[in-house]
């Protein structure tokens, strides 16, 4: 348990070309809650131009990847970077940095960046994904998200969404694209970033545990609360930071939503479990997933109860690959059901649930079988 609050925290910072993540980060290098964060900026071609843009200081540490996609070289240069820069960026024998922040290309798929963070042997064990944080440009981002694929999966995986430039955008736009991205990301958490701007505490310590206890806030990490039936419709985006003054735009716009948007593919779901799950049918049904949907679920977080275990674990994936289950300590409330909350792809709730029933019906058909067996 302790080791995974110990591993060096490494928070994510994606959006589409122009979305405003270079002027976020070089707010964010300014501020004393990261004057201990080495940075990794990473842009397309030979000539990393935005690292011209990005504030520098004694405080803190830049390291360039300039010599292509990220997500392109992420076998090589990015666990290379990762593995030497915990002596590189040393002094007497003590490394200089307590986090790290990676901003990616525009048109990076932040998946495989993850896959590395969770599967690769050398940097899994010295690193953790604290959050992954996506710039949205306010006043071009529903036509970004019409034609770029990729601007969706951004917004699809985060777990908090900055919109940039929204005073260039009308009430009625920003509307849109609010109702947008909850309907892509519903338990994504959406501030204002106006000239970049961004409270530190806002997009750091994210993950499982919580920065001040040290222990896991299963509640704040899963965000159950955000698939409570009409919770999206009485939702106050108010309180994150972003005020409205034309509600009745705001719910007007559902009907009209286009169906033919890109991202009417993606949905957003907390599946629940009643009863605990053996081992076996835990991992057969994870297996299955993968295998076949796995390039469709973008992203998994769970809290499970398995037959044989005391305490819960925790699962995390993304696509096909998933971090190697933790252990809590306790159980944090006395809801003792397993909760999933997927992410999809032209994925639904409904063949979810439909795996996982057929092949709980497997296991009870197979050990009411041996039952008889032994009874004879």
């Amino acid at each position: 348990m302790s080791n995974a609050v110990e591993l060096i925290p490494v928070t994510l910072l994606t959006g589409f070309l122009g979305s405003g993540k270079t002027t976020v980060l070089n707010h964010l290098v300014r501020q004393p809650e990261l004057a201990d964060a080495l940075v990794i900026i990473n842009e397309f071609g030979e000539m990393a131009l935005d690292h011209m843009l990005v504030a520098h200081s004694t405080e803190n540490l830049i390291m360039e990847m300039s010599n292509g996609c990220l997500c392109c070289t992420i076998r090589g240069d990015l666990v290379k970077t990762l593995r030497e820069i915990t002596w590189r960026f040393s002094r007497n024998g003590q490394r200089q940095f307590r986090r790290v922040v990676i901003e990616t290309t525009g048109l990076a798929d932040p998946a495989p960046i993850i896959h590395t963070l969770m599967t690769q042997p050398q940097i899994a064990t010295r690193y953790r994904l604290d959050g992954v944080i996506a710039t949205v440009d306010a006043a071009t981002g529903m036509v970004t998200m019409d034609h770029h694929r990729e601007a969706i999966k951004q917004t699809a995986i985060a777990d908090v969404l900055l919109l940039t430039k929204s005073d260039l955008a009308s009430n009625q736009s920003s509307n849109e694209l609010l109702n947008r991205l909850k309907s892509i990301n519903r338990t994504a958490t959406i501030w204002s970033a106006k000239n970049g701007v961004i409270e530190p505490q806002k997009i750091l310590h994210l993950g499982l545990f919580n920065k001040d206890t040290k222990a896991p806030d299963v509640a704040r990490w899963l965000k159950e609360e955000a698939f409570v039936e009409n919770a999206s419709h009485e939702h106050s985006h108010e309180s994150h930071g972003i005020s409205h003054s034309h509600k009745h735009e705001h719910e007007h716009e559902h009907e009209h939503h286009d169906v033919n948007r890109h991202d009417d593919h993606i949905r957003a779901f907390c599946y629940s479990i009643n009863d605990p799950i053996s081992e076996e049918l835990l991992q057969e049904w994870l297996d299955l997933l993968m295998y076949f949907l796995g390039s469709n679920i973008l992203r998994i977080k769970g809290i499970l109860n398995v037959e044989g275990n005391p305490f819960p674990l925790v699962v995390h994936g993304v696509q096909h690959i998933f971090h190697p289950p933790i252990s809590l300590p306790a159980w944090p409330s006395e809801d003792r059901r397993s909760r999933m909350v997927f992410i999809t792809q032209d994925v639904g709730k409904e063949m979810i649930e439909k795996t996982f029933k057929a092949l709980r019906r497997g296991e009870e058909v197979q050990r009411t079988a041996q039952g008889e067996e032994r009874k004879s």
